[in-house]
Protein backbone atom coordinates (compact mmCIF):
# COMPACT_ATOMS: atom_id res chain seq x y z
CA UNK A 1 0.00 0.00 0.00
CA UNK A 2 1.19 3.54 -0.93
CA UNK A 3 1.56 5.54 2.08
CA UNK A 4 0.41 8.96 2.80
CA UNK A 5 3.13 11.32 2.19
CA UNK A 6 2.28 14.07 5.00
CA UNK A 7 2.25 10.45 7.74
CA UNK A 8 5.44 10.38 9.88
CA UNK A 9 4.78 7.43 10.87
CA UNK A 10 6.58 5.98 14.56
CA UNK A 11 7.41 3.06 15.20
CA UNK A 12 5.72 2.14 18.49
CA UNK A 13 7.98 0.29 21.01
CA UNK A 14 4.98 -2.29 22.65
CA UNK A 15 5.69 -2.03 26.21
CA UNK A 16 6.47 -5.24 28.28
CA UNK A 17 4.42 -3.49 30.79
CA UNK A 18 1.74 -3.13 28.59
CA UNK A 19 1.47 -7.02 27.60
CA UNK A 20 2.01 -7.92 31.21
CA UNK A 21 -1.52 -5.58 31.90
CA UNK A 22 -2.81 -7.83 28.99
CA UNK A 23 -2.42 -10.69 30.58
CA UNK A 24 -3.50 -9.54 34.26
CA UNK A 25 -5.64 -6.82 33.53
CA UNK A 26 -6.33 -6.55 37.68
CA UNK A 27 -2.86 -5.27 37.78
CA UNK A 28 -3.86 -2.36 35.23
CA UNK A 29 -4.44 0.99 37.04
CA UNK A 30 -8.20 2.59 36.98
CA UNK A 31 -7.64 6.00 35.50
CA UNK A 32 -9.79 9.40 35.44
CA UNK A 33 -11.10 9.63 31.60
CA UNK A 34 -11.27 12.57 30.18
CA UNK A 35 -13.03 12.68 26.79
CA UNK A 36 -12.88 16.32 24.66
CA UNK A 37 -15.16 16.19 21.87
CA UNK A 38 -14.23 19.02 19.46
CA UNK A 39 -17.62 19.96 17.30
CA UNK A 40 -17.39 20.49 13.56
CA UNK A 41 -13.51 19.49 13.18
CA UNK A 42 -11.77 17.20 10.70
CA UNK A 43 -8.16 15.74 10.43
CA UNK A 44 -7.32 18.99 8.33
CA UNK A 45 -7.98 21.46 11.35
CA UNK A 46 -5.38 20.25 13.44
CA UNK A 47 -2.02 20.77 13.19
CA UNK A 48 0.07 17.79 14.20
CA UNK A 49 -2.11 15.76 11.49
CA UNK A 50 -0.64 18.17 8.87
CA UNK A 51 -2.68 21.07 8.30
CA UNK A 52 -1.78 23.36 6.17
CA UNK A 53 -4.05 26.42 7.40
CA UNK A 54 -3.52 25.09 11.41
CA UNK A 55 0.21 24.30 11.20
CA UNK A 56 1.53 25.55 14.60
CA UNK A 57 -1.95 26.91 15.45
CA UNK A 58 -3.06 23.95 17.59
CA UNK A 59 -0.06 23.91 19.88
CA UNK A 60 -1.51 22.70 22.95
CA UNK A 61 -3.45 20.14 20.92
CA UNK A 62 -0.32 19.06 19.26
CA UNK A 63 1.72 18.86 22.63
CA UNK A 64 -1.12 16.21 23.75
CA UNK A 65 -0.42 13.71 21.09
CA UNK A 66 3.51 14.57 21.25
CA UNK A 67 2.72 13.34 25.10
CA UNK A 68 1.10 9.97 23.98
CA UNK A 69 -1.24 8.29 20.98
CA UNK A 70 -1.99 10.15 17.67
CA UNK A 71 -4.66 7.90 15.84
CA UNK A 72 -4.71 8.59 12.31
CA UNK A 73 -7.72 6.79 11.45
CA UNK A 74 -10.44 6.86 13.62
CA UNK A 75 -14.23 7.63 12.26
CA UNK A 76 -16.80 9.20 13.81
CA UNK A 77 -20.47 9.67 12.40
CA UNK A 78 -21.02 12.07 9.40
CA UNK A 79 -23.16 14.61 11.64
CA UNK A 80 -23.46 15.96 15.22
CA UNK A 81 -26.65 13.62 16.73
CA UNK A 82 -25.53 10.18 15.02
CA UNK A 83 -22.05 10.57 16.28
CA UNK A 84 -23.20 11.59 20.23
CA UNK A 85 -25.83 8.60 20.28
CA UNK A 86 -22.84 6.40 19.09
CA UNK A 87 -20.55 7.66 21.72
CA UNK A 88 -23.24 7.33 24.77
CA UNK A 89 -24.68 3.69 23.86
CA UNK A 90 -21.40 2.31 21.50
CA UNK A 91 -23.87 0.87 19.56
CA UNK A 92 -24.39 1.58 15.68
CA UNK A 93 -27.51 3.68 14.50
CA UNK A 94 -28.82 1.03 12.56
CA UNK A 95 -29.69 -0.48 16.41
CA UNK A 96 -30.48 2.25 18.17
CA UNK A 97 -32.56 4.59 15.60
CA UNK A 98 -29.77 7.80 16.23
CA UNK A 99 -29.15 7.89 12.54
CA UNK A 100 -30.02 11.73 11.72
CA UNK A 101 -30.02 15.16 13.75
CA UNK A 102 -33.12 14.35 13.85
CA UNK A 103 -33.44 10.68 15.40
CA UNK A 104 -30.43 10.86 17.24
CA UNK A 105 -32.50 11.89 20.77
CA UNK A 106 -35.61 9.26 20.10
CA UNK A 107 -33.16 6.67 21.78
CA UNK A 108 -34.63 5.74 25.64
CA UNK A 109 -31.81 5.53 28.04
CA UNK A 110 -34.38 3.16 30.22
CA UNK A 111 -33.66 0.51 27.04
CA UNK A 112 -30.08 1.50 25.28
CA UNK A 113 -26.75 1.12 27.16
CA UNK A 114 -25.23 4.07 28.59
CA UNK A 115 -21.70 5.08 29.01
CA UNK A 116 -22.02 7.06 31.88
CA UNK A 117 -24.10 4.42 33.62
CA UNK A 118 -21.70 1.81 33.16
CA UNK A 119 -18.66 3.98 34.59
CA UNK A 120 -20.69 4.74 37.31
CA UNK A 121 -21.72 1.22 38.26
CA UNK A 122 -18.00 0.93 38.60
CA UNK A 123 -17.53 3.70 40.81
CA UNK A 124 -16.41 6.37 38.69
CA UNK A 125 -18.09 10.11 39.37
CA UNK A 126 -19.38 11.22 36.44
CA UNK A 127 -19.60 14.46 34.88
CA UNK A 128 -20.56 16.40 31.45
CA UNK A 129 -20.46 19.75 30.56
CA UNK A 130 -21.27 21.54 26.96
CA UNK A 131 -23.41 20.46 24.05
CA UNK A 132 -26.04 17.72 24.56
CA UNK A 133 -28.78 19.41 22.15
CA UNK A 134 -30.15 16.22 19.57
CA UNK A 135 -29.76 13.42 22.49
CA UNK A 136 -32.92 12.87 24.21
CA UNK A 137 -34.09 14.02 28.14
CA UNK A 138 -30.91 14.89 29.96
CA UNK A 139 -27.41 14.07 31.16
CA UNK A 140 -28.83 12.71 34.13
CA UNK A 141 -31.21 9.79 32.72
CA UNK A 142 -27.96 8.59 31.07
CA UNK A 143 -26.15 8.29 34.23
CA UNK A 144 -24.51 12.48 34.41
CA UNK A 145 -23.92 12.49 38.07
CA UNK A 146 -23.27 16.66 37.31
CA UNK A 147 -23.93 18.52 34.11
CA UNK A 148 -24.07 21.73 32.75
CA UNK A 149 -25.49 22.42 29.00
CA UNK A 150 -27.43 25.06 26.76
CA UNK A 151 -31.05 25.06 27.40
CA UNK A 152 -31.76 26.22 23.81
CA UNK A 153 -30.61 24.91 20.35
CA UNK A 154 -29.37 28.59 19.17
CA UNK A 155 -27.71 31.30 21.45
CA UNK A 156 -24.68 28.60 22.33
CA UNK A 157 -22.20 30.84 22.84
CA UNK A 158 -22.92 34.49 23.79
CA UNK A 159 -26.65 34.17 25.61
CA UNK A 160 -27.52 34.71 28.84
CA UNK A 161 -28.68 31.48 30.46
CA UNK A 162 -27.82 28.00 30.55
CA UNK A 163 -29.01 25.13 32.48
CA UNK A 164 -27.20 23.69 35.24
CA UNK A 165 -27.77 20.14 36.85
CA UNK A 166 -31.34 20.25 35.46
CA UNK A 167 -32.07 24.07 36.73
CA UNK A 168 -32.18 27.15 34.65
CA UNK A 169 -29.83 29.57 35.21
CA UNK A 170 -30.48 33.02 33.93
CA UNK A 171 -28.13 35.87 33.75
CA UNK A 172 -28.70 39.91 33.31
CA UNK A 173 -25.84 40.09 31.09
CA UNK A 174 -24.59 38.44 28.24
CA UNK A 175 -21.86 35.40 28.65
CA UNK A 176 -19.67 33.03 26.38
CA UNK A 177 -21.25 29.84 27.00
CA UNK A 178 -17.95 28.11 26.70
CA UNK A 179 -16.00 29.71 29.38
CA UNK A 180 -19.29 28.55 31.83
CA UNK A 181 -19.16 25.51 30.59
CA UNK A 182 -15.19 25.30 30.75
CA UNK A 183 -15.08 26.30 34.24
CA UNK A 184 -17.68 23.74 35.67
CA UNK A 185 -15.14 20.74 33.91
CA UNK A 186 -12.01 22.94 36.22
CA UNK A 187 -14.35 22.80 39.11
CA UNK A 188 -15.69 19.52 38.47
CA UNK A 189 -11.83 17.98 37.70
CA UNK A 190 -10.48 19.42 41.10
CA UNK A 191 -13.20 18.27 43.18
CA UNK A 192 -13.02 15.07 42.32
CA UNK A 193 -8.96 14.56 41.83
CA UNK A 194 -8.68 11.75 44.27
CA UNK A 195 -10.92 9.77 41.19
CA UNK A 196 -11.71 8.17 39.95
CA UNK A 197 -14.21 10.03 37.58
CA UNK A 198 -15.28 10.34 33.92
CA UNK A 199 -15.70 13.99 32.62
CA UNK A 200 -17.10 14.39 29.52
CA UNK A 201 -16.38 17.26 27.58
CA UNK A 202 -18.78 18.35 24.27
CA UNK A 203 -17.63 21.55 23.20
CA UNK A 204 -19.31 23.80 21.02
CA UNK A 205 -16.45 25.11 19.35
CA UNK A 206 -16.19 25.10 16.18
CA UNK A 207 -19.98 24.88 15.11
CA UNK A 208 -21.12 27.73 13.30
CA UNK A 209 -22.70 30.29 13.53
CA UNK A 210 -19.04 31.23 13.66
CA UNK A 211 -18.82 34.07 15.95
CA UNK A 212 -16.25 36.31 18.12
CA UNK A 213 -14.38 34.59 21.05
CA UNK A 214 -13.18 36.74 24.41
CA UNK A 215 -9.62 36.79 22.84
CA UNK A 216 -10.98 38.36 19.60
CA UNK A 217 -9.74 41.73 18.60
CA UNK A 218 -11.77 44.39 17.61
CA UNK A 219 -10.55 45.26 14.07
CA UNK A 220 -11.41 41.08 13.37
CA UNK A 221 -14.23 42.44 12.80
CA UNK A 222 -16.90 39.87 10.60
CA UNK A 223 -13.96 38.40 9.05
CA UNK A 224 -15.41 35.02 9.08
CA UNK A 225 -11.89 33.61 7.97
CA UNK A 226 -10.09 35.42 10.86
CA UNK A 227 -12.96 34.94 13.33
CA UNK A 228 -12.96 30.95 12.71
CA UNK A 229 -9.38 30.48 13.05
CA UNK A 230 -10.08 32.44 16.53
CA UNK A 231 -12.88 30.07 17.12
CA UNK A 232 -9.80 26.63 16.70
CA UNK A 233 -7.01 28.68 18.97
CA UNK A 234 -9.65 29.34 21.61
CA UNK A 235 -10.43 26.05 21.35
CA UNK A 236 -6.81 25.00 21.18
CA UNK A 237 -6.46 27.11 24.40
CA UNK A 238 -9.54 25.02 26.34
CA UNK A 239 -7.51 22.03 25.66
CA UNK A 240 -4.27 23.54 27.11
CA UNK A 241 -6.03 24.55 29.97
CA UNK A 242 -7.60 21.75 30.98
CA UNK A 243 -4.42 19.97 30.37
CA UNK A 244 -2.69 22.15 32.73
CA UNK A 245 -5.16 22.11 35.64
CA UNK A 246 -5.15 18.42 35.39
CA UNK A 247 -0.94 18.63 35.98
CA UNK A 248 -1.54 21.29 38.78
CA UNK A 249 -3.12 18.72 40.13
CA UNK A 250 -0.78 16.08 40.27
CA UNK A 251 -3.17 13.12 38.59
CA UNK A 252 -2.06 13.59 34.63
CA UNK A 253 -0.31 9.95 36.04
CA UNK A 254 -3.65 8.97 36.96
CA UNK A 255 -5.53 10.44 33.85
CA UNK A 256 -6.61 9.28 30.27
CA UNK A 257 -7.01 12.73 28.34
CA UNK A 258 -8.48 12.03 24.92
CA UNK A 259 -9.55 14.67 22.15
CA UNK A 260 -11.39 14.14 18.91
CA UNK A 261 -13.89 15.85 16.78
CA UNK A 262 -17.62 14.90 16.45
CA UNK A 263 -17.25 14.46 12.57
CA UNK A 264 -15.60 16.33 9.48
CA UNK A 265 -14.89 19.62 8.97
CA UNK A 266 -17.86 21.98 8.25
CA UNK A 267 -18.76 23.64 4.62
CA UNK A 268 -15.20 22.92 3.50
CA UNK A 269 -12.52 20.81 4.19
CA UNK A 270 -8.74 21.87 4.66
CA UNK A 271 -5.48 20.83 2.84
CA UNK A 272 -3.08 18.57 4.15
CA UNK A 273 0.50 18.42 2.57
CA UNK A 274 -1.07 20.88 -0.28
CA UNK A 275 -4.10 18.05 -1.02
CA UNK A 276 -8.08 18.56 -0.44
CA UNK A 277 -9.20 16.17 2.03
CA UNK A 278 -12.14 14.44 -0.11
CA UNK A 279 -15.61 15.28 1.69
CA UNK A 280 -16.77 17.61 4.78
CA UNK A 281 -19.36 17.24 7.37
CA UNK A 282 -22.52 15.39 6.33
CA UNK A 283 -21.26 13.58 3.39
CA UNK A 284 -20.78 9.88 3.17
CA UNK A 285 -16.67 10.77 1.85
CA UNK A 286 -13.65 10.21 3.67
CA UNK A 287 -14.08 13.89 4.92
CA UNK A 288 -17.26 13.70 6.28
CA UNK A 289 -16.49 11.58 9.24
CA UNK A 290 -12.82 10.89 9.41
CA UNK A 291 -11.53 13.05 12.90
CA UNK A 292 -8.69 13.58 14.80
CA UNK A 293 -8.42 10.99 17.94
CA UNK A 294 -5.57 12.04 20.34
CA UNK A 295 -4.92 9.77 23.51
CA UNK A 296 -2.29 10.91 26.04
CA UNK A 297 -1.69 8.87 29.43
CA UNK A 298 1.58 9.68 30.98
CA UNK A 299 3.30 7.10 31.81
CA UNK A 300 1.45 4.13 30.67
CA UNK A 301 0.47 5.48 26.83
CA UNK A 302 3.78 5.40 24.85
CA UNK A 303 4.91 8.74 23.97
CA UNK A 304 4.96 10.43 19.86
CA UNK A 305 3.58 7.33 18.56
CA UNK A 306 1.16 7.38 15.88
CA UNK A 307 -0.98 4.13 14.97
CA UNK A 308 -3.09 3.62 11.63
CA UNK A 309 -5.40 1.38 13.82
CA UNK A 310 -9.04 1.59 12.28
CA UNK A 311 -10.99 2.96 15.15
CA UNK A 312 -14.29 4.12 14.76
CA UNK A 313 -16.70 5.30 18.12
CA UNK A 314 -18.08 2.50 18.81
CA UNK A 315 -15.09 1.36 20.59
CA UNK A 316 -14.86 4.44 23.44
CA UNK A 317 -17.54 2.45 25.28
CA UNK A 318 -15.83 -0.89 25.74
CA UNK A 319 -12.37 0.56 26.19
CA UNK A 320 -13.50 2.95 29.22
CA UNK A 321 -15.25 -0.49 30.52
CA UNK A 322 -11.94 -2.15 30.03
CA UNK A 323 -9.83 0.41 31.48
CA UNK A 324 -12.25 0.69 34.31
CA UNK A 325 -13.16 -2.58 35.50
CA UNK A 326 -16.50 -1.97 34.23
CA UNK A 327 -19.32 -5.13 33.45
CA UNK A 328 -20.47 -4.47 30.56
CA UNK A 329 -24.40 -4.88 30.20
CA UNK A 330 -25.85 -8.24 29.32
CA UNK A 331 -28.06 -9.24 26.83
CA UNK A 332 -27.24 -6.48 24.05
CA UNK A 333 -25.25 -6.29 21.31
CA UNK A 334 -21.88 -3.97 21.57
CA UNK A 335 -19.90 -2.98 18.24
CA UNK A 336 -16.45 -1.78 19.23
CA UNK A 337 -13.71 -3.32 19.87
CA UNK A 338 -11.65 -2.23 22.80
CA UNK A 339 -8.41 -0.50 22.42
CA UNK A 340 -7.21 -0.11 25.69
CA UNK A 341 -4.49 -2.48 25.07
CA UNK A 342 -3.18 0.17 22.81
CA UNK A 343 -3.59 2.73 25.20
CA UNK A 344 -1.46 0.82 27.87
CA UNK A 345 1.60 -0.04 24.82
CA UNK A 346 0.71 -3.31 24.09
CA UNK A 347 -0.43 -4.16 19.97
CA UNK A 348 -3.77 -5.37 21.04
CA UNK A 349 -6.28 -7.17 18.66
CA UNK A 350 -7.13 -4.04 16.43
CA UNK A 351 -10.44 -4.27 14.28
CA UNK A 352 -10.39 -5.48 10.39
CA UNK A 353 -13.43 -2.85 9.27
CA UNK A 354 -14.75 0.39 10.20
CA UNK A 355 -18.67 1.23 9.62
CA UNK A 356 -20.26 4.51 9.28
CA UNK A 357 -24.14 5.22 8.86
CA UNK A 358 -26.11 8.39 8.25
CA UNK A 359 -29.40 7.88 7.67
CA UNK A 360 -30.28 5.55 5.21
CA UNK A 361 -26.55 5.53 3.49
CA UNK A 362 -23.32 3.77 4.89
CA UNK A 363 -20.44 1.96 4.24
CA UNK A 364 -17.98 -0.18 5.55
CA UNK A 365 -14.39 0.29 5.01
CA UNK A 366 -11.18 -2.11 6.04
CA UNK A 367 -7.38 -1.62 5.36
CA UNK A 368 -7.67 -0.22 1.51
CA UNK A 369 -11.16 -0.67 0.80
CA UNK A 370 -14.63 0.64 1.34
CA UNK A 371 -18.26 -0.56 -0.05
CA UNK A 372 -21.23 1.57 0.41
CA UNK A 373 -25.17 0.36 0.87
CA UNK A 374 -25.53 0.43 -3.33
CA UNK A 375 -22.46 -1.83 -3.45
CA UNK A 376 -20.08 0.29 -4.93
CA UNK A 377 -16.55 -0.20 -4.34
CA UNK A 378 -14.13 2.32 -3.61
CA UNK A 379 -10.07 1.72 -3.56
CA UNK A 380 -9.02 3.87 -0.45
CA UNK A 381 -5.06 3.87 -0.97
CA UNK A 382 -5.03 7.64 -1.53
CA UNK A 383 -7.20 8.58 0.85
CA UNK A 384 -8.43 10.74 2.57
CA UNK A 385 -7.60 12.86 -0.88
CA UNK A 386 -9.07 10.52 -3.28
CA UNK A 387 -11.89 7.57 -3.51
CA UNK A 388 -11.15 5.99 -6.62
CA UNK A 389 -14.48 4.27 -7.85
CA UNK A 390 -13.91 0.38 -8.76
CA UNK A 391 -15.60 -0.85 -11.86
CA UNK A 392 -18.87 -3.42 -11.34
CA UNK A 393 -16.93 -5.82 -13.68
CA UNK A 394 -13.25 -5.24 -12.40
CA UNK A 395 -11.61 -8.42 -12.60
CA UNK A 396 -8.67 -7.12 -10.41
CA UNK A 397 -8.01 -10.20 -7.87
CA UNK A 398 -7.69 -7.38 -4.99
CA UNK A 399 -11.05 -5.63 -5.94
CA UNK A 400 -12.63 -9.35 -6.22
CA UNK A 401 -11.66 -10.06 -2.91
CA UNK A 402 -12.50 -6.88 -1.01
CA UNK A 403 -15.98 -6.86 -3.10
CA UNK A 404 -16.07 -10.32 -1.00
CA UNK A 405 -14.51 -9.73 1.95
CA UNK A 406 -16.94 -6.16 2.59
CA UNK A 407 -20.08 -7.68 1.29
CA UNK A 408 -19.80 -10.45 4.32
CA UNK A 409 -19.18 -7.56 6.90
CA UNK A 410 -22.47 -6.17 5.54
CA UNK A 411 -24.74 -8.95 5.00
CA UNK A 412 -23.79 -10.10 9.02
CA UNK A 413 -24.18 -6.33 9.78
CA UNK A 414 -27.73 -6.30 7.84
CA UNK A 415 -27.93 -2.41 8.61
CA UNK A 416 -31.14 -2.43 6.19
CA UNK A 417 -32.86 -4.81 8.97
CA UNK A 418 -32.16 -2.53 11.49
CA UNK A 419 -34.43 0.69 12.44
CA UNK A 420 -34.99 3.27 9.78
CA UNK A 421 -35.26 6.89 9.79
CA UNK A 422 -38.89 7.53 10.78
CA UNK A 423 -40.70 9.30 8.05
CA UNK A 424 -43.19 12.23 9.98
CA UNK A 425 -46.62 12.18 8.63
CA UNK A 426 -47.33 15.17 5.95
CA UNK A 427 -50.87 16.24 5.90
CA UNK A 428 -52.77 15.37 2.79
CA UNK A 429 -53.84 18.27 -0.07
CA UNK A 430 -57.14 18.46 0.04
CA UNK A 431 -58.30 18.20 -3.64
CA UNK A 432 -59.60 21.16 -4.90
CA UNK A 433 -63.01 20.92 -6.85
CA UNK A 434 -63.38 22.10 -10.58
CA UNK A 435 -65.51 24.78 -11.01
Amino acid sequence: MRMIPYIAVAICAWAGLGRLWAENPAAAPRPNILLILADDYGVDGVGCYGSDRFKGKTPHIDALASSGIRFERCYSAPLCGPTRCLITTGRYGFRTGGLTNQSAGQPSSAQEPSMAKILKAAGYATGMGGKWRQMGEMPADWGYDEYITDPRAGGYYWQKGYTKNGQLVEKDAEIYYPDVAHAFAIDFIRRHRDGPFFYYYPSHLVHGPILRTPDTKPETGKNHEALYEDNVAYLDKQVGELVAEVDKLGIREKTLILFTGDNGTARQSGTIGGRQVNGAKGSMLEGGARVPLVASWKGTAPQGCVIRDLVDFSDLVPTFAELAGAKMPEGVTFDGRSFAPQLRGDRGNPREWIFVQLGGRWYVRDDGWKMNQAGALFDMRDAPFVEAAVAADSQDPAATAARERLGAVLEKLNPAGGKSVPIPDRPKKKRRGRK
